[in-house]
């Protein structure tokens, strides 16, 4: 690790390497950006604004021990994954990130191999995706938490928003569904940062992550919007984790950490299916509903050879009763 690895060297863990030692050890491996003019080591850091055309697009989303990770992860994909939730927002709004702040807390005991490989994950996805890390802070705490804040810009007026499904708008999903904490996606998944500004571009402008679970985001989608949404059980793509479980639907509609872009198009748009197809060819995408009708206050519904029934909003709750880790 060059430099780093000198900077406190002979420490074993955040105890006998000290906040100032740990802090010397990171600095070297933040990328930056030509529009950063101050970055890490003041006490704020300095970027270039967005242009007037653009609106700036903030987001902040933590990553805890025992809730998203458990400290037998590999630190990499630990710190891969602290940034590619964030980027995965960004991606449902066809915004592009530039920008990110990364808050660290830790207990004393922690090994500092393992805050180096969690940095390094981090730092390589920022890298690829030309996200400068600009600061943050450390902090001691009972658990290791990543606390990342991202900020970047989109053309004014052209965000995708959860807001704007309207009645007769087709809805899609990106991937396969389901399975994602069994199988491991929910540390590897590529955010759609290309797919959702080729979105943007092609005139989508609602769209959402699919981070709790697509029954949760179809729900967020007809509340915001106001309308009758009506999903095709039968097209919802189901992953090879969700195909093995007891019920492959309900994993597919409640199991999140997919990170997968669910958004809504005009019907006339005939061609986005394989037009999409060209130009990613290596992300599936699936037509599963559309929207029906206002709907005051939302609604979601499963087709089926019945008729319509009401889809239960299942996924993820931070706040529901304690499970297994997510």
């Amino acid at each position: 690790m060059g430099e780093v690895g000198h900077a406190g060297a002979a420490a074993a863990d955040f105890g006998s390497l000290g906040e100032r030692g740990f802090v010397s050890r990171l600095r070297p491996l933040l990328p930056g950006r030509t529009d950063v003019s101050l970055g890490a080591g003041d006490d704020c850091a300095l970027v270039a604004p967005p242009s007037p055309a653009e609106e700036l697009v903030l987001k902040a989303d933590p990553l805890v021990e025992g809730r998203h990770f458990l400290s037998s992860d590999d630190p990499r994909r630990i710190g891969r994954k602290a940034l590619a939730r964030v980027l995965s927002d960004f991606a449902s709004m066809g915004a592009e990130p530039r920008w990110a702040l990364v808050d660290f807390a830790a207990p004393p005991s922690t090994p500092v191999a393992f805050a180096d490989g969690i940095l390094e994950g981090l730092a390589a996805l920022a890298r690829r995706h030309g996200v400068a890390v600009v600061g943050g802070d450390t902090s001691r705490g009972d658990a290791v938490s990543l606390h990342v804040f991202c900020a970047g810009a989109v053309p004014r007026g052209e965000a995708m928003r959860r807001d704007r499904v309207r009645p007769g708008d087709v809805l899609f999903a990106t991937g396969a569904l389901g399975g994602s904490y069994a199988s491991g996606k929910h540390f590897d998944f590529e955010p759609r940062l290309a797919e959702g500004a080729w979105l943007r571009r092609r005139g989508v402008r609602a769209a959402i992550d699919v981070s709790d679970g697509l029954s949760s985001e179809l729900w967020h989608l007809a509340r915001a919007s106001g309308v009758r949404l009506a999903l095709d059980p039968a097209a919802v793509p189901l992953s090879p984790a969700a195909r093995r479980a007891s019920d492959p639907l309900a994993a597919a509609l409640g199991d999140g950490e997919d990170f997968e872009l669910a958004f809504a198009a005009p019907a006339s748009d005939a061609s986005l299916l394989s037009d999409f197809a060209a130009a990613f060819p290596g992300t599936p995408l699936s037509a599963v509903g559309r929207a029906l009708a206002p709907a005051p206050g939302g609604e979601v519904v499963l087709l089926g050879a019945s008729g319509a029934s009401p889809l239960p909003e299942t996924g993820y709750d931070h706040f529901a009763p304690a499970g297994a880790a997510r």
